[in-house]
């Protein structure tokens, strides 16, 4: 858990820190700056839609009766999408766009969903069900 925790909050911040320089050398710095706030604003605008969209499918889904997991892990999906594309850069942009697509986003899912899957199979994660309500 440590090593993901350094991994985030030290090693993505210096490999943006080196994009950003890089980057910034060849097409220019005001060009760079340019191109961190159009994908802010494009972010900002695909997260309030796709949120909205997310939110909608998950009160159909309850009004239907049923747990709402799929909907849930593309709602997490948009959430941690929107808090990449709010860290200045162009890694955590590409990461953050790609989770507020929804074909990509569906790849995600899937992702996390064999994860789960092979957690729960090796008993690292239990699921109980609970049918009776006290």
């Amino acid at each position: 858990m440590f090593l993901k925790l350094f991994s985030i909050f030290l090693i993505i911040p210096v490999i943006e820190l080196y994009l950003l320089i890089k980057i910034g050398g060849v097409i220019g710095a005001l060009n760079t700056v340019l191109i961190i706030l159009i994908t802010a604003s494009l972010g900002a605008y695909l997260a309030k839609s796709q949120g909205l969209r997310v939110l909608r499918e998950i009160q159909d889904a309850t009004s239907r009766g049923y747990m709402p997991g799929n909907e849930l892990l593309h709602g997490f999906f948009v959430l941690v999408g929107s808090f990449a594309l709010i860290t200045p850069g162009f890694l955590t942009d590409i990461i953050g766009l790609s989770m507020l697509i929804p074909q990509i986003r569906e790849i995600y899912v899937e992702m996390a969903k064999g994860v789960i899957r092979k957690k729960i199979q090796n008993g690292q994660w239990q699921m109980r069900m609970y049918t009776d309500f006290r």
